[in-house]
């Protein structure tokens, strides 16, 4: 199975990294904001990507058909991201192509699930949150990565 692993810089990097162990077995190509992340991730393929937000559309907008663009010749079977903004233009990109998605929001988000999670609730396969009190129908909690 190949996976596409997205997150932005920060704790949204560092949570994606802790769930390393769960693609295990699998050929995972790593996806971020920052060149020199590719040194946390030895042996697999980087991709650095344009940074993007809420607060500049016209980056959010060339960050999308990046991220599509890329997504497109790298035919993930999946794509898991801890957002934010580039990993929401990830799931985007997915549903589009017809790839399967996982979003898993952040801790740090504990009273509810974040403005780019509950936009990913409507695109995503699957959406996660890793707080149980969060949980509802449509966004699972299977413990946290911290």
């Amino acid at each position: 199975m190949k996976v596409l692993a997205i997150a932005s810089v920060g704790g949204h990097w560092i949570q994606l990294l802790r769930l390393r162990e769960a693609f295990s077995g699998c050929d995972v190509e790593f996806m971020s904001t920052k060149e020199s992340f590719a040194s946390m991730v030895p042996n697999h393929v980087f991709h650095t990507i344009p940074d993007s937000n809420r607060w500049n559309k016209l980056l959010l907008l060339k960050s999308f058909f990046d991220i599509y663009k890329r997504i497109s010749k790298i035919k993930p079977d999946v794509i898991v991201t801890t957002g934010a903004a580039p990993g929401l233009m990830g799931i985007l990109a997915g549903r589009i192509l017809g790839i399967k998605t996982v979003w898993v929001d952040s801790i740090a988000n504990a009273e509810q699930v974040s403005l780019s999670g509950r936009i990913a609730i409507k695109f995503a396969s699957r959406v996660y949150t890793q707080w149980p009190e969060l949980a509802t129908k449509k966004v699972m909690y299977k413990g946290n990565v911290l």
